[in-house]
């Protein structure tokens, strides 16, 4: 793991960096800067912006040319946190171990920095070095993976099936919209960038497919094994509010199995990406480990 350990104390710094500069060039009102700088400055792991940065170093590319779209899918991310988080949808006091959003700046303000970091991503990919075709299928991608066939239609069915036991083809179905949508986004973007050739693109999302369940999987595992001061979110509520989870469904040992099943499959994708892929592996090897 040390490749990857490199890889994100170098580029950490990097993404955080951008994104506020971006923030930094808005001419809106400062208290909407604030608020919006507020959660982004939460911290979390940047598994997103990360993967940009390490699909496109498959492609002995200049790395850097890739931070706009990290960025832009950290703020997507994180707008979709701070609505989350609302008392209308979750109604979380905390996430990453501070006070949600809502709760420093209020309901009011922490909609609108979220629907302005939305916003904000679009004109971050717009406005990036890169030819008008490989913008316009990126925006496209992130406009389809974060909308109503993406990321916020997997929050609908996962509200929608609150209360009730889904079936695995259901909570798939969820999960691979609501968490693994913009995942895939993370790791098809690179492949646009760098107009890589239709085999290793869908070698690629054939992997971020597995990676987004794998992902929630071990969020759902970590919600019973995991603490509050770990997790920096409130443990344990999946079970309060009776949601279907891949524990409750399979048990938590099914549940390792299948996160286990997902993790292999993920690395098979790989072996159809003509290029070195150490570094996606440790990825993959890290998401399904991690303990937060």
């Amino acid at each position: 793991m040390q490749q990857l350990q490199q890889f994100i104390a170098t580029y950490v710094p990097q993404i955080e960096e951008h994104m506020r500069g971006e923030i930094s060039r808005l001419q809106g009102p400062e208290s909407i800067k604030e608020s919006m700088q507020y959660s982004l400055d939460a911290g979390g792991k940047r598994v997103r912006p990360l993967y940009v940065l390490a699909v496109l170093s498959l492609f002995e590319q200049d790395v850097t040319k890739g931070l706009p779209i990290a960025s832009a899918i950290e703020m997507m991310h994180t707008y979709s946190l701070i609505h989350d988080d609302l008392p209308c949808m979750d109604n979380d006091d905390f996430r990453r171990g501070k006070p949600t959003n809502h709760k420093v700046y209020g309901e009011d303000v922490a909609v609108l920095a979220g629907d302005a970091l939305n916003s904000l991503c679009f004109g971050i990919i717009a406005r990036m070095d890169a030819p008008a075709q490989v913008k316009i299928d990126l925006i496209t991608l992130l406009s389809d993976t974060a909308g109503a066939e993406g990321m916020v239609g997997g929050q609908v069915l996962d509200m929608e099936g609150e209360k009730r036991s889904l079936n695995l083809q259901e909570l798939e179905r969820v999960h691979v919209n609501k968490t693994g949508a913009l995942l895939r986004f993370s790791i098809e973007s690179s492949a646009i960038l760098a107009q890589a050739d239709e085999q290793t693109r869908q070698a690629l999302v054939n992997y971020a497919h597995h990676i987004g369940l794998a992902f929630q999987i071990q969020d759902d595992i970590l919600d019973i094994e995991g603490t509050t001061e770990q997790l920096g979110k409130t443990a344990g509520k999946d079970v309060v509010s009776e949601k279907s989870t891949y524990p409750a469904l399979l048990t938590l040992q099914g549940a390792k199995e299948k996160l286990n099943d997902h993790f292999e499959q993920a690395i098979a994708a790989l072996q159809h990406v003509s290029a070195d892929t150490t570094l996606l592996q440790q990825f993959a090897a890290y998401i399904v480990k991690r303990t937060n």
